[in-house]
C-alpha cells in the first residue's frame, strides 16, 4: 500500500470512532485533542523498547501500561488523573498535556480508543510521511466543520507551498511563524530545505529538526495540536535537553529577544484586539487591546497592523517574511498609513499577492500575501518597485466544488522568480491589458491617497457581461462573503463609536 494510501486508511479508521463518540457530543476538536493524548503516551511507550531503548520521558503509573491495565470507572479515573499529572511536567510533556481534560465519559468508548484503535498500530516505526499525513488528515476534517471554528487556523495547502517556494528558506536558516496555528507553515517550510538540499550534513539536519523551526500559538489547545503534529514529522524531541519548537504565548505582548531569517505566517483575521472588564456598575464591557511597544510605528487596537509591525521587529537584517493580511491593511488609514510608509521606507517591499476569495474556510475574507525584506538604515526608501500579481479578478474558488490547487499558482510562482527576483518580466502591458503581473515603482505608491496598496487594474468581466457569470453556487458565496466582510466592518466601526467616550475620559487620542 502506498505511503498515501496507509495514511487515509488510518485517518479513515480514527475518524469513523470520531462519529460514534459525537452521538455522545464529543466535538470533532476535541476527538483530536483526545487522539493527541493517547498517541503521544502510545508512542512515547514505544520508544523505551528495541530498537530505541530509551528511558520514558513519562512518570511512573501515568505510562500507557497503566491505562492498558484500568477498565471501567477505574480507567476514567486513571486518565483524568494521568492528564493533570502530565500537565505539570516541562518541555514537550507540558506543552502536550496543559490544561488537559478527559471529554470521554464513557469508560467502555475510552477503553476501546485505547485498546481497538491506538494500541493495535505501532506508530513510531510508521514513516513520519504516513502517521504525519494522518494526523495532518484528522486536522483538516477538524478544519472542515466550521460550526466548530476550527477553520481559523487553517491556511489552504497549495498557498502555503507557494508562500515557501517563493521564499525559499535554506539549511541553517531559522524560521518562525508568530501565529502557528497547526504548524502549516513550519512543516511545509521544513519539507522544502528536505526536498531541495539532499546533500545537508549531519549538523544541518540535526538544526533542521531541532533547533531551525519555531512557532508561537495564543492558544493552548492549539499548541498541542501544533507540537504533536510536528512531533508526528519528526520535528522537536520530547528531551528536556532541546527546547520546543512551539510555545504558548501571545506574540503581540512584547518585544521579540530573538530574531529570526525568516517568518512565514498567516496572523488571525477578525475584530480588533480587545478585552473583557467588569465596570464598577457590574456590567461587563469591552475594551479595546492596544500594545504599546517602542519598536512600533503606530499604537492600534488593529491586530493585523500590530502583526505586521511585529513581524518585521522578528526578522533579523536582511531576512525575509511572507505574511497573509486582509485588505483593511492595504487601505485603512491613520495608523494603517503610518506601517504602509515607514514598512516602504525601511524594508523593501517587493511583492503582493492578491489572493482569490472563496479559499479560506473562515467566510468573507478578502486577503493578500505580502512579501518583504527587513534592511538597515537608510536615507532613501528600500521599496524601490512593488510587483503586484492580482490572483482576484476574475477567478472564481470554493472550497468543495473548485478548491484552489498548486496550479493555480503557478504563473505567480514564475513571475516571482525565487531565483532571481530582481530579474522579473511583467505579462501586463498596454498591449497586454489582461496580464496579472506589473510593478508599481516607490514613488506612484507614496504618491497615492493615504498610501492605498489596494491597487487592481483588469477589467472585472462579470461586471459587464452577464454571459461571463461565474455558477450560482459560486456567486451566491461571493456575495456571502461580500456581505459578512461588509459586516465585519460595520461592527469594527460600531465598537470604535462604543468605545469613544471612555476613551476621551481616559485621555487617549
Amino acid at each position: 500500500m502506498s505511503t498515501n494510501g496507509h495514511a487515509q486508511q488510518i485517518v479513515a479508521k480514527l475518524w469513523n470512532y470520531c462519529n460514534v463518540l459525537r452521538d455522545d457530543g464529543l466535538s470533532y476538536g476535541d476527538y483530536v485533542e483526545q487522539l493527541t493524548y493517547l498517541l503521544f503516551l502510545k508512542m512515547a511507550h514505544e520508544r523505551t523498547h528495541a530498537p530505541w531503548n530509551e528511558p520514558s520521558r513519562i512518570p511512573t503509573g501515568f505510562d500507557w501500561p497503566s491505562l492498558m491495565a484500568q477498565d471501567g470507572d477505574a480507567l476514567e479515573n486513571h486518565y483524568r488523573h494521568t492528564l493533570e499529572a502530565l500537565g505539570t511536567e516541562p518541555g514537550m510533556l507540558g506543552i502536550i498535556f496543559r490544561k488537559a481534560q478527559n471529554k470521554i465519559q464513557d469508560p467502555a468508548k475510552l477503553r476501546r480508543l485505547i485498546v481497538d484503535l491506538i494500541d493495535t498500530e505501532q506508530w513510531t516505526v510508521m514513516s513520519a510521511d504516513v502517521k504525519g499525513d494522518a494526523y495532518e488528515g484528522l486536522l483538516e476534517r477538524n478544519a472542515q466543520d466550521t460550526k466548530g471554528g476550527a477553520g481559523q487556523y487553517f491556511t489552504p495547502r497549495p498557498l502555503i507551498e507557494a508562500m515557501v517556494a517563493c521564499i525559499d528558506p535554506q539549511p541553517g536558516e531559522t524560521i518562525i511563524d508568530p501565529a502557528c496555528g497547526t504548524g502549516g507553515f513550519l512543516l511545509a517550510a521544513h519539507d522544502h530545505v528536505v526536498e531541495n538540499n539532499s546533500h545537508m550534513d549531519r549538523d544541518e539536519k540535526r538544526h533542521l529538526d531541532l533547533e531551525a523551526l519555531h512557532g508561537v500559538e495564543i492558544v493552548d489547545g492549539v499548541t498541542r495540536l501544533c507540537a504533536m503534529n510536528l512531533m508526528l514529522h519528526g520535528i522537536g524531541s520530547t528531551s528536556d535537553d532541546t527546547d520546543p519548537p512551539v510555545e504558548t504565548d501571545d506574540s503581540l505582548r512584547s518585544a521579540p529577544s530573538e530574531r529570526y531569517d525568516v517568518v512565514l505566517t498567516n496572523p488571525p483575521f477578525g475584530k480588533k484586539s480587545s478585552i473583557t472588564v467588569i465596570a464598577p456598575d457590574g456590567q461587563q464591557v469591552r475594551e479595546q487591546l492596544s500594545y504599546e511597544r517602542e519598536d512600533f510605528w503606530a499604537t492600534t487596537s488593529n491586530k493585523q497592523l500590530n502583526f505586521v509591525q511585529h513581524i518585521r521587529s522578528l526578522l533579523k537584517m536582511n531576512g525575509r517574511a511572507a505574511v497573509v493580511v486582509p485588505d483593511n491593511v492595504l487601505f485603512e488609514g491613520g495608523a494603517g498609513e503610518t506601517v504602509r510608509r515607514r514598512i516602504l521606507e525601511q524594508c523593501d517591499v517587493h511583492t503582493l499577492l492578491r489572493l482569490p476569495t472563496g479559499i479560506f474556510y473562515a467566510q468573507g475574507v478578502k486577503a493578500n500575501v505580502i512579501f518583504f525584506d527587513r534592511k538597515p538604515g537608510s536615507e532613501q526608501a528600500w521599496t524601490r518597485k512593488l510587483w503586484i500579481y492580482d490572483l482576484r479578478t476574475n477567478k472564481h474558488f470554493t472550497l468543495k466544488t473548485n478548491p484552489l490547487g498548486r496550479e493555480d499558482l503557478r504563473e505567480f510562482e514564475q513571475c516571482y522568480n525565487p531565483a532571481n527576483r530582481h530579474d522579473r518580466t511583467p505579462t501586463w502591458s498596454e498591449e497586454h491589458p489582461d496580464g496579472r503581473w506589473r510593478c508599481y515603482d516607490y514613488d506612484e505608491l507614496i504618491a497615492r491617497d493615504k498610501v492605498n496598496l489596494d491597487i487592481f487594474w483588469l477589467r472585472d468581466e462579470s461586471l459587464e457581461d452577464s454571459a461571463n457569470l461565474p455558477e450560482p453556487d459560486v456567486l451566491a458565496s461571493e456575495i456571502i462573503e461580500d456581505l459578512r466582510a461588509a459586516l465585519e466592518e460595520f461592527e469594527l466601526i460600531q465598537e470604535d463609536l462604543a468605545d469613544e467616550p471612555a476613551e476621551l475620559i481616559a485621555g487617549d487620542d
